[in-house]
């Protein structure tokens, strides 16, 4: 128990202290304004209040990675916890910040636009097509993953035989709606709600284990555990861990919904709680269900046999319903379920909103929405007969690459206006390597080559390119030109008197 309870509040502080080391570092302006009311459309630029706008970042941000991958990341044993700890503060949140703050700082502009500011159009381009390709990999897993859920729970509680392929047709259908209509009428309408939801149950879940008088939250285990690798089948911690905990952790999927919530924004101070704050509330997620995962089945061999009788989902599925009864494991569920919807919808938002920044089409006109959106949606419903888990792999190793460049982006901004660079370049460097030895030495998806040599690798090739992004950016840019086209925004307070 105070292993959990230590994880929570090292988060928590976290928040307070570092988070507010990287605004400071950052440099808020508090009479900016924002693109909400600069560019105020009534479809993708909404004002939206500070309290909102978190709640539905959290709920774009967390899909089922921070569930699916923490569960997953459990067989490593509380391992999991400390990276989920160390890198949601340093890694995750930072990252989200600055996804976030240079989008606001920017117009609401998407990743694939800010890589090109600061990297140059070579990067641009290139983030173009990851980007693209990362929210198609989200879009899918995150209706095939729901609708997996759902059918299962239906068949189960009622006795009935439900296909998965009806669950899948009716979820592509309000993911076309939600996509095209403003973002104010269900997105920003429901999804508080949603988010309510998903704390209130996550919080539901560990406290039934703290009064469990069958379960205790990590009985057995030792704060000295965190730094052994107790995986059953013996696979090494690095890098996998990195890449299999990821939303939980730092995720490249943010940097791409982001946006969406900087265009909402009404000031640059609520930045922190919004961006910052939404990753540490998803790093407890994570947190929970790691020690749900772990406390549960009460060994790691019992975990294991969950896993390989039906994925993190039926770990989920067991866990709500052992815990929390019929009716309490319903809701815990449904909870869960929502998570990969209403991610999954603005992944197919934040495309379209990336092809239409891409072709310089206006958005406020219908025909234009579906006109970006449609071929987004026919390209999903094909990569929906893909096997998930295969889906599964890629969406991993796409998602920590984006993540790379967004953090490498942010390191570039901050070396342009000479502030302090490492707090982002740090975390560029230790996940590139991670991403590097990944798809060197992964024999599914990678190269297959030994552990050290791609270590090695991997290694050289983080300290390259932390070297030419030093280069191409300090000195090389004009940092009193941006900061005289940043200044042309004017005082939003004023704007609106």
């Amino acid at each position: 128990m105070m292993m959990f309870l230590f994880c929570v509040a090292a988060l928590i502080a976290g928040y307070f202290i570092y988070g507010a080391f990287v605004e400071r570092v950052f440099g808020i302006n508090e009479k900016r304004t924002t693109p909400a009311f600069s560019k105020q459309d009534g479809v993708d630029y909404v004002p939206m209040s500070n309290k909102k706008v978190y709640l539905v970042q959290l709920l774009n941000i967390a899909g089922v990675g921070p569930i699916f991958g923490p569960i997953m990341g459990a067989l490593y044993g509380p391992a999991a916890m400390l990276w989920i700890v160390l890198g949601c503060i340093f890694a995750g949140a930072v990252h989200d910040y600055f996804s976030g703050m240079l989008s606001v700082r920017n117009g609401g502009a998407s990743v694939p636009s800010l890589t090109g500011r600061y990297l140059g159009k070579n990067a641009k381009h290139f983030m173009n097509i990851f980007a693209l390709v990362l929210l198609l990999l989200v879009g899918v897993v995150f209706v095939s993953a729901p609708a997996g859920m759902i059918t299962n729970l239906v068949n189960e509680q009622t006795n009935t035989t439900v296909s998965m392929g009806m669950m899948v047709a009716i979820i592509f259908t309000y993911y076309v709606i939600a996509t095209i209509v403003p973002v104010d009428k269900i997105i920003g309408r429901f999804y508080p709600f949603f988010g309510a939801l998903l704390i209130f149950m996550s919080v539901g879940l560990i406290a039934a284990i703290a009064f469990s008088s069958e379960h205790s939250i990590l009985a057995g285990y030792k704060f000295s555990d965190m730094f052994t690798n107790m995986n059953p089948n013996d696979l090494p911690l690095w890098p996998a861990l990195f890449i299999t905990i990821a939303c939980g952790a730092i995720s490249g999927f943010h940097a791409t919904q982001s946006p969406l919530m900087a265009r909402c924004l009404e000031n640059e101070k609520n930045g922190r709680f919004v961006f910052f704050g939404a990753m540490i509330g998803e790093g407890v997620i994570a947190l929970i269900w790691c020690a749900v995962a772990l406390s549960f089945f009460g060994s790691m061999d019992a975990l294991q046999a969950a896993v390989a009788n039906g994925g993190p989902g039926n770990v989920v599925y067991s866990a709500s319903f052992g815990l929390l009864g019929v009716f309490g494991g319903i809701l815990a569920f449904l909870g869960v379920v929502i998570l990969p919807i209403t991610s999954g919808d603005t992944a197919f938002r934040s495309s379209r909103l990336i092809l239409a920044e891409y072709f310089n089409m206006e958005q406020k006109t219908l025909k234009n929405r579906l006109l970006m959106a449609m071929p987004l949606f026919i390209l999903g419903a094909i990569l929906t007969q893909v096997d998930f888990g295969i889906i599964w792999r890629y969406f991993g190793f796409a998602n920590q690459t984006t993540a790379v460049m967004m953090l490498w982006t942010a390191s570039a901004y901050l070396l342009r206006f000479n502030k302090f660079h490492w707090i982002t370049t740090v975390p560029a460097m230790f996940m590139t390597a991670v991403c590097i030895t990944f798809i060197l030495n992964n024999h599914t998806l990678g190269f297959g080559m030994g552990m050290q040599i791609s270590t090695i690798v991997g290694i050289v090739a983080s300290l390259l390119i932390t070297g030419y992004v030093i280069k191409i950016s300090k000195g090389k840019g004009d940092p009193e030109f941006d900061q005289a086209e940043e200044d042309k925004l004017i005082d939003y307070t004023e704007s609106r008197d």
